[in-house]
């Protein structure tokens, strides 16, 4: 039995999809914290708050492998909150934890304590006595595509990634991925950066005017001034948090060696066949 925490999000959602097509679907279960907004997949789903491990305890019995998603909450919580989930996995007999991370600068940016509570679930992971696969994802291209109507009123992107290469993925490719790390023992004990080709923003607005017939341009900007400007529109937390992943990205920590294809035992998808495919629909 495997079950996937956050099934109510987009990767949670994806992960289920991909992993029923593995197996059957008495064999899936998804936790979510309101497991109603998760009842299109399909599946059988149970609680799944990390902060509630009484509620945990009865949703991971009979589960053999859990699939644990990042929680969205501030760091120090994040901590303690997938601690929860490991210890209430470990204490029910649950033999495999696959943790999906992600790739970012350690230090120095405004991203980097969501890193290091990353990096320290991977070692509470490592840790728990139980089979282990750690993915770290690389940032989603999907957003860029949700921003595309900004970007053509803007007349362009403008952030402070400079010519940074950037390894972007897609939630379905790491689905894709995550899917195997689930299902295939080969995979224990491995750390995976998944991720696809790295771009600059450069070549990134290349692609997306070759797909949507626009003539965007990318223009970098200081750290400061992107991190104010992200401030302004989202909030302070949010704003700071992205200005750190473009940051990031400026400093070479999202150009990283991919290990997708050991992962997925296929590679990543190009960039040329990804924006075809949404541009086919």
């Amino acid at each position: 039995m495997i079950a996937i925490t956050a099934a109510s999000g987009q990767l949670g959602a994806e992960i289920v999809k991909a992993t029923l097509a593995l197996l059957p679907r008495e064999q899936v279960v998804g936790l979510a914290r309101t497991p109603e907004k998760a009842a299109h997949l399909g599946i059988e789903i149970r609680p799944g708050d990390y902060n509630d491990k009484a509620t945990l305890e009865k949703s991971l019995q009979s589960v053999d492998t859990l699939l644990i998603v990042s929680g969205m909450d501030a760091p120090g919580k994040r901590i303690e909150q997938h601690r929860n989930v490991i210890e209430v996995a470990r204490n029910n007999g649950v033999k495999k934890i696959v943790y999906t991370s992600v790739q970012g600068a350690e230090a120095g940016t405004s991203f980097s304590p969501v890193i290091q509570s990353n990096r320290q679930t991977e070692e509470d992971v490592r840790n728990s006595g139980l089979d282990w696969v750690i993915g770290r994802n690389g940032i989603y291209i999907e957003p860029d595509i949700e921003y595309l109507e900004s970007y053509k009123k803007a007349g362009g992107i403008s952030n402070c990634a400079a010519d940074g290469k950037c390894g972007y993925t897609t939630r379905p490719e790491l689905a894709y991925a995550y899917a195997r790390m689930l299902t295939e023992d080969k995979h224990n004990g491995q750390t995976y950066n998944l991720h696809g080709e790295a771009i600059t923003q450069y070549q990134l607005a290349d692609y997306i005017n070759g797909a949507f017939g626009t003539a965007l341009t990318y223009t970098p900007m200081t750290v400061e001034a992107f991190r104010q400007g992200r401030q302004a529109e989202l909030g302070e937390f949010i704003g700071d948090v992205i200005a750190g992943i473009y940051q990031g990205i400026r400093e070479g920590k999202a150009d990283n060696p991919s290990h997708f294809a050991a992962a997925a035992g296929r590679g990543h998808q190009s960039w040329q066949a990804y924006f075809e495919e949404i541009t086919s629909k």
